[in-house]
């Protein structure tokens, strides 16, 4: 393991955050208990005092195949399982386009599109060091209880990569804004949806400093500039604030506030 300086206000998708130390992972070693396991930084919103980190290095994003069994490297990114699906023909990653990140934080948090989530094609987690299958891991929509680390999981591998189901699915994220975000603030709450409920407060478009409730989809909370975490939180505080006190709902956040 070594260490490395990480800028989250370049790193991060929502291009929030500091300069922080982060432990990096190699193969063998012994994964501590006492820090929170980060990825891509793709669901994060880094406060100026974050906890101890970690990240999975290069030695975790790796891909192998053997008869039936696909078996992925936790640090690897969406978009070259995506792409190793499509060249090998198989089916059930369709859903990875726009989705950034790796597979570790899909993993984390249930990460998917509509229906489409990557419990529905997992076989087994490995978690520190031993292989736990699916259905033994408590997981819902937007979460999954994996109790440990995440080091690599493993798929049937089903051909047939279905390049129309990949196009209707990258059509539905067509309304995501283009500034720097976190993707989806809050979890959508049974049968209705966190943005409308944010944008029948009126909050949609609404700012502070940098910071603001895409006036494009407002579960989007997009950095203008240079967005101060502060501000974000200020946000969402609010926002979670007028939906409950308009419809008596308290949203859950999907990002990861550290």
């Amino acid at each position: 393991m070594f260490f490395k300086t990480i800028d989250f206000s370049k790193y991060s998708s929502i291009k929030v955050g500091q300069p922080a130390e982060v432990m990096m992972i190699e193969k063998d070693d012994k994964i501590p208990t006492d820090r929170y396991l980060i990825g891509g930084a793709n669901n994060l919103l880094i406060s100026p005092a974050p906890p101890a980190l970690m990240m999975l290095g290069k030695d975790f994003a790796t891909i192998e195949t053997r008869g039936d069994t696909l078996t992925i490297g936790a640090a690897m990114p969406t978009g070259r399982i995506l792409s190793y699906a499509k060249k090998h023909d198989i089916a059930g990653f369709e859903f990875l386009s726009k989705l950034p990140g790796t597979l570790g934080g899909m993993l984390a948090m249930n990460a998917g599109v509509k229906s489409h989530e990557i419990f529905n094609i997992l076989e087994a987690v490995k978690i520190n060091g031993n292989w736990v299958e699916t259905e033994k891991i408590e997981h819902g929509y937007r979460y999954a209880k994996l109790n440990g680390v995440a080091t690599h999981a493993r798929f049937h591998i089903k051909k047939g990569f279905d390049p129309q189901l990949l196009e209707e699915l990258q059509q539905l994220r067509t309304n995501q804004p283009p500034q720097p975000s976190a993707g989806s603030v809050f979890k959508n709450p049974p049968n209705d949806y966190a943005g409308r409920l944010i944008e029948a407060t009126g909050l949609k478009g609404s700012k502070k400093g940098d910071m603001q409730w895409s006036p494009i989809h407002a579960n989007f909370l997009v950095n203008l500039g240079v967005g101060k975490f502060e501000d974000a939180l200020y946000l969402i505080s609010l926002a979670k604030q007028k939906v409950f006190e308009t419809f008596g709902i308290m949203l859950q956040e999907e990002i990861k506030i550290l």
